[in-house]
């Protein structure tokens, strides 16, 4: 198990790598200037040079990656000042000169062009509440979904199997920006007076007798759509899995022992169906931290993705990056956790 879960860790730092690489130069090569952006249209060149330099954009592109892998990486070269060591946090192995030294530190994300915050700061003031949107739909996903699925598989060629399967067909279809909107206008909009739910909000309110607290209707529904494609998914998956499982031997077993059809379908049938449904879930939610960028933003929910398109449409490049990286982060670990899952489901599963 130690073994492959080094082998996974080493796997998922080349795929962050590659993601590196691959957004570093394509957002150098775009037509854009982040310093124009910062500064505005009738910036004159000295205020562009100042912000060029500061950020190291006035370096070449070959150096400035250099310098940001520098940055990303835990162990890196940094020069021995006290700024030096407080903008990083690092702690110093050892010297290699009397100016520079190798450290350890967390990656660095940077700051950002368009406040000058720090981008890790900035993420974790919006992360949680993209993970609490994430979490709520996979949770709604599943619950319903598994539901759906076996009730469709038991009741196979009904009219409560052609209905499931139809309402997973539509799920699937329907793109989440266009749900998005739709789910908006007839339960924010045109339903808000039985509902009692807002077109767009975020999961935190500011109350002037309260404070900031906490608006869990706002959740509802950026949370149904976010989760309605996976529902969508899962429900087909679970149908389909069961219907294979409800035919093998040991069920026609278990039938001619007596057991109820409870204790058939959900303590033998339903567990040996869940290995293709924990793959789509595994997969899913780590696509939902993704997929969360259309939906908080049809929605203004104040979260990862809202955070991560304000970004883009300001180019502002440190915020796109540490965003892009803690998705792919979220990829990795779900997918070796996906792999340790499997074995504790189903101890058929080898790990090589």
């Amino acid at each position: 198990m130690i073994n492959y879960l080094l082998r996974k860790i080493l796997y998922g730092l080349a795929v962050m790598l590659g993601v590196v690489v691959v957004v570093f130069f394509l957002f150098n090569i775009l037509p854009v200037d982040p310093a124009r952006m910062t500064q505005g249209q009738r910036a004159d060149v000295q205020s562009l040079q100042a912000v060029r330099k500061e950020f190291g954009l006035d370096k070449p592109v070959s150096v400035q990656f250099a310098y940001y892998i520098n940055d990303l990486s835990p162990i890196g070269i940094h020069l021995n000042t006290a700024a030096e060591q407080e903008r990083y946090g690092y702690v110093r192995l050892f010297n290699i000169s009397k100016q520079k030294v190798i450290a350890l530190k967390w990656p660095y994300l940077r700051r950002s062009y368009q406040t000058s915050k720090d981008v890790r700061s900035m993420l974790m003031e919006v992360v949680p509440n993209t993970l609490i949107l994430a979490l709520t739909a996979m949770i709604f996903a599943i619950i319903i979904g598994v539901f759906l699925g076996v009730i469709s598989a038991v009741n196979q060629n009904t009219w409560i199997d052609k209905a499931a399967v139809a309402f997973s067909t539509l799920g699937i279809s329907a793109p989440s920006f266009f749900a998005g909107i739709i789910i908006a206008w007839l339960f924010g909009f045109l339903w808000s007076d039985y509902t009692g739910l807002n077109m767009s909000g975020s999961l935190y309110s500011y109350d002037p007798f309260k404070g900031e607290v906490m608006t869990w209707k706002n959740l509802i529904l950026p949370m149904i759509t976010l989760g309605l494609r996976p529902l969508a998914i899962i429900v087909q998956l679970t149908r389909n899995a069961m219907l294979d499982v409800l035919g093998q031997d040991y069920i026609r077993t278990a039938k001619a022992k007596g057991l109820s059809n409870n204790a058939i379908i959900y303590r033998h049938a339903l567990k040996n169906a869940l290995n293709p449904v924990i793959t789509a879930i595994a997969n899913w939610f780590a696509s939902l931290m993704a997929g969360s960028f259309f939906v908080e933003y049809v929605f203004g929910y104040n979260g990862l993705g809202k955070a991560t398109v304000n970004a883009l449409e300001m180019s502002d490049f440190p915020v796109i990056m540490g965003s892009i990286l803690f998705i792919a982060f979220i990829f990795v670990v779900i997918n070796i956790l996906t792999d340790v899952i499997y074995v504790w489901v189903d101890p058929r599963v080898k790990l090589s």
